[in-house]
């Protein structure tokens, strides 16, 4: 996959920023989109992983900076969570998976990001209840392997499991998945790059433009912003890709 390749998709490239604003104005980095469309668009597994936590790395941390300015963000809620999870991200990361089993399990995980953005995975709670420790340790544990393995930051499996929990509001879950995608992406990329895996020169043009979807979307997402019908869309354009996946696999 080369620079010039990327030019030749115009629409994954007006697509792409779109993805990096929808994910950063819930808090999230948008691996699962990223990976979603680049399977769609048939990218090489080798491309997809680093591709996707290094854009992952840029937008979780752009969204946590603008909800932790909000003073959404409650540590007590986090470190949990990470303490398990940053070891089994780098973990995951190390790990190569065959193709096969990589498409199955991000499908998977994409089914998942499909059902919390159509609203079944839980509404925030009226009432909010202290944090079981070793309930989080244990989850934290579990995303953070699988967040390595297939490169994304875990938050679209966090987010719903704090709301249906009742642990915390909407905004102090956005909040802490944030950074919590932002650590375990660090961690998976590590583990990644420590094992000999290369990051794709390609894939630097696309920074730049995640960057202005994902600044956009942290900055609308942590104050009063609502994206009902652009959500709907994202989860019809993470259901092809899930199709295409279990097809492919």
């Amino acid at each position: 996959m080369t620079v010039a390749d990327l030019l030749e998709m115009p629409l994954l490239l007006l697509l792409l920023p779109v993805v990096a604003f929808l994910y950063a104005s819930v808090g999230h980095g948008g691996a699962s989109g990223y990976l979603a469309l680049m399977s769609a668009f048939a990218f090489p597994v080798a491309f997809m992983k680093p591709t996707a936590l290094v854009l992952n790395i840029l937008v979780s941390g752009i969204s946590f900076y603008f909800y932790y300015r909000e003073k959404k963000f409650r540590w007590n809620l986090f470190y949990p969570f990470a303490i398990t999870s940053i070891p089994f991200s780098f973990f995951g990361g190390y790990i190569t998976v065959p193709t096969f089993y990589y498409k199955v399990i991000l499908a998977t995980v994409l089914l998942f990001a499909v059902l919390r953005l159509v609203g079944f995975l839980g509404k925030e709670k009226k009432e909010i209840k202290p944090l079981n420790l070793y309930t989080a340790l244990f989850v934290g544990a579990i995303i953070g392997f699988l967040s390595g393995l297939i490169g994304i930051g875990g938050g679209i499996i966090l987010s719903p499991v704090i709301i249906l929990l009742g642990w915390g509001t909407i905004k102090q879950t956005a909040a802490v998945s944030a950074l919590f995608i932002l650590v375990n992406s660090i961690s998976g990329i590590s583990g990644f790059l420590i094992k000999g895996g290369i990051l794709p020169e390609s894939s630097f043009p696309l920074i730049g433009i995640v960057f202005v979807g994902g600044f956009f979307g942290a900055y609308y997402g942590s104050k009063k912003f609502n994206s009902v019908i652009l959500k709907n869309i994202l989860a019809l354009v993470l259901g092809i890709a899930i199709y295409k996946l279990y097809v492919t696999a």
